[in-house]
């Protein structure tokens, strides 16, 4: 493996912090083990709760949380959501929080600073949430090098690019106690996002896949 992490890529011990949340770890860390590229079901509620928003949505208040606030926990995207894991209890507190910002705005000038808020799905003790693989590209142990192609050796003229998945890691879990933001960090995120929602630019949309997030800064 090489020296230099990558922020979506999920290190030995982030796959140990996300086994623990099911009922048999050593079980899903032995799958992992044998197929890094399988998502695997994980319930939800004693190690972490996890925020589904729509993906764009999602990436405002990804980019909230990292350009103006403390950062994130680990975040994922499958299947056109994104997925924001939070500290437990977060999926039973943020809806509250969420209809009081509305209500508290009623009749005020900021009455609409909750109305671009998508409906967001908070998932908590009793559920379950599938994320996606360890990686695209590694496992748990180091492979051993081909002996047929050499790893310098560039690919041939008119080779297709592999496909981003659409299912993966923004931001990966890489310690066993990972930072978790909790209700009151991501109700401040999605009011930001949906302010920002509503803003018009001349430019084009930046790549958003090459969005870079400084994970040291993360508390």
């Amino acid at each position: 493996m090489s020296s230099v992490w990558n922020a979506s890529d999920v290190t030995p011990d982030g796959a140990a912090w996300l086994a623990s949340a099911g009922t048999y770890p050593r079980s899903t860390l032995a799958l992992w083990e044998e197929r890094p590229d399988a998502p695997v079901v994980l319930p939800c509620g004693s190690v972490f709760d996890v925020v589904s928003a729509p993906a764009m949505f999602g990436r405002r208040m990804l980019d909230r949380l990292w350009d103006d606030g403390p950062g994130s926990g680990p975040v994922a995207q499958f299947r056109g959501r994104m997925l924001l894991f939070a500290a437990p209890g977060t999926a039973q507190r943020l809806p509250a929080l969420l209809e009081w910002e509305e209500w508290g705005a009623r009749g005020s000038r900021e009455a609409t600073r909750t109305d671009a808020v998508p409906p967001l799905l908070c998932h908590g003790t009793g559920d379950a949430v599938t994320v996606p693989a360890l990686s695209e590209s590694i496992s748990l142990t180091v492979p051993a090098p081909s002996e047929s192609i050499s790893p310098t050796t560039p690919p041939p003229a008119g080779t297709p690019a592999p496909a981003r998945s659409a299912s993966r890691w923004l931001v990966a879990p890489d310690t066993r106690q990972p930072w978790l933001p909790g209700p009151e960090v991501l109700l401040w995120a999605a009011v930001r996002a949906a302010r920002s929602a509503v803003r018009i630019s001349i430019f084009p949309p930046a790549d958003q896949d090459a969005k870079v997030y400084d994970v040291s800064r993360r508390r």
